[in-house]
């Protein structure tokens, strides 16, 4: 069963353009700046997006002189992961039950 803190999780991810910026996280550390620039959102927008990722503990922020940068949290995807591989684990083992009953 997922906790709260994993279902809180999949609603901050499942809004298209923070899962956009999760990707492009995933490739490098970035500014605000250029994830406006990948993006194309609007700054507020995008900051608010980020807002929501850094308080679900997603990114985290890293000042560098006036800019702050974001990078990804890998392991709190990795947990999340981990949570469904759990549950594929779970739901294969009743499948392959319910086959050997129905035999």
């Amino acid at each position: 069963m997922l906790t709260s803190v994993e279902t809180d999780l999949i609603r901050v991810l499942a809004d298209p353009l923070r899962m956009q910026i999760v990707h492009l996280l995933a490739r490098e550390t970035l500014c605000t700046t250029h994830l406006v620039e990948e993006t194309g959102a609007r700054q507020t927008n995008l900051s608010n997006h980020l807002r929501v990722l850094r308080e679900a503990g997603v990114v985290e922020t890293e000042p560098c002189g006036r800019f702050v940068y974001y990078k990804l949290r890998p392991e709190v995807l990795e947990s999340l992961a981990g949570s469904f591989t759990e549950l594929a684990a779970t739901a294969r083992t009743t499948v392959e039950n319910d086959r050997k009953r129905a035999c």
